[in-house]
C-alpha cells in the first residue's frame, strides 16, 4: 500500500506541452475538470427542467465528470471521451459554465405564448433588410465530376438474383 502511495506521483506521465499556442499544460487537469463539471451541474439547475438546453448540457457535463471520476490518467480521459486534450477540455467547460450564466441572464425559453412573429413563405418576396445567403457558384471542374457520374451505365436489377457483368 505505501510502495503504492508513493511510486504513483514517481510514474505519473507528464505532459510538457500541448503542442497548441497559447494553451498551457494544466498539471491538475483532472481536478480542475472535476470542478467545472460539478459547478456547471449546478448553475444549471437554474434553466427550466423541460428546456432542451438544459437537457443537453446536463448530459453531456454528468457523462464528462463520469468519465474524469473514473480515470485517474489524463491520458484516459482524452482517449474515453474523444474531445481533444484536458487543456481543451477546459477551455470548453469554461465556455459552457459562462454560456449558462450567460442563458439564464438572457432567458431564451421565456418567450410569451402570445409572441408572434413574421414567417415568410417561399414564394413570398423577401424584405431587403433581411440578408439573403446565396452560394457563389460552383467551379466548372464540379459539373463535369457530377456529369461523368450521371452518365455511367449501371446494370439494372429487376430481380432478384445476383447478376455477373461481362
Amino acid at each position: 500500500m505505501f510502495l503504492r502511495l508513493v511510486s504513483r506521483p514517481l510514474l505519473a506521465k507528464f505532459k510538457e506541452t500541448t503542442g497548441i499556442v497559447g494553451l498551457d499544460v494544466v498539471p491538475n487537469a483532472r481536478e480542475v475538470l472535476i470542478g467545472l463539471y460539478n459547478k456547471t451541474l449546478k448553475e444549471i439547475q437554474a434553466v427550466p427542467e423541460d428546456e432542451g438546453y438544459r437537457k443537453a448540457v446536463e448530459s453531456f457535463t454528468r457523462h464528462r465528470l463520469k468519465v474524469c471520476q473514473e480515470e485517474e490518467d489524463w491520458e484516459m480521459i482524452e482517449k474515453r471521451l474523444g474531445c481533444g486534450q484536458v487543456e481543451e477540455l477546459i477551455e470548453e467547460a469554461r465556455d459552457e459554465l459562462t454560456l449558462v450564466g450567460k442563458m439564464i441572464e438572457w432567458v431564451p425559453w421565456g418567450v410569451p405564448d402570445d409572441y408572434g412573429c413574421e414567417i415568410i413563405e417561399n414564394d413570398s418576396p423577401i424584405p431587403k433588410h433581411v440578408p439573403q445567403h446565396r452560394p457563389g457558384p460552383l467551379p466548372e471542374e464540379f459539373y463535369k465530376t457530377l456529369e461523368a457520374f450521371s452518365k455511367k451505365d449501371e446494370p439494372k436489377i429487376t430481380s432478384g438474383e445476383p447478376q455477373i457483368k461481362e
